[in-house]
């Protein structure tokens, strides 16, 4: 009997010394996947803060002690609200829009509810149209600043505290400030595990 007969034998369909190469790349593949989901964020931050694109306002300041309001201006603002596609959230503002005196500290609300069974991580990402008008626009308080989490089922009031410059130009009396949900990189990390180790099982099966 041949060498290869008995390599047969043994291992009559080659399957673990085929399978083990595609599995393991498959895995580099998802992991390299969850990988570039965790760097969206960050980059699309970097990019808005050189560019200036997409009206990304800035970051929190404090209130004024005693700062001069143009009670003669009425400024429009609209809300807006959207979810990442992988954001299982119902997610939208309290009021669609509202007319502010220019140097005036407004708080409004956004509600979102969690309508998966798994606690949820969220991160908020801002921006104002049109874009020249987010150097006019102040946050002093945002669910944005920090990462919201919610429970299966849970609903939440997430206020934002904003002043309009101003400076804001004369030809400016609508803006349109927008949130976008995305899942946080900490749900990213418990799926990608979850995956990997899944695949790893498999593995170990071949």
């Amino acid at each position: 009997m041949t060498a290869q007969s008995e390599s047969n034998i043994r291992n009559p369909d080659n399957r673990p010394s085929k399978n083990r190469p595609v599995i393991r790349k498959l895995l580099g593949l998802v992991l390299l996947m969850f990988g570039f989901g965790y760097a969206l964020v960050p980059l699309y931050d970097v990019f808005c803060d050189v560019t200036g694109l997409n009206g990304k306002t800035g970051e929190r300041i404090d209130l004024p002690v005693a700062g001069t309001i143009d009670e003669k201006r009425l400024v429009r603002v609209v809300f807006l609200a959207s979810l990442n596609e992988a954001m299982p959230w119902e997610f939208k503002p309290q009021q669609s829009f509202i007319e502010v005196h220019p140097g005036k500290p407004t708080t409004v609300n956004y509600i979102a509810k969690n309508i998966s069974d798994k606690d949820i991580t969220g991160q908020a990402v801002p921006s104002v149209a049109p874009g020249l008008a987010a150097a006019y626009f102040q946050k002093t308080e945002c669910f944005c600043f920090t990462q919201q989490a919610l429970e299966p089922g849970e609903e939440k009031i997430m206020p934002v505290t904003f002043i309009v410059d101003t400076q804001l130009p004369a030809n400016m009396n609508e803006l349109y400030l927008s949130y976008t949900f995305f899942t946080s990189q900490l749900n990213n990390k418990d799926s990608s595990q979850s995956i990997a180790l899944s695949l790893h099982n498999q593995d170990q099966k071949l």
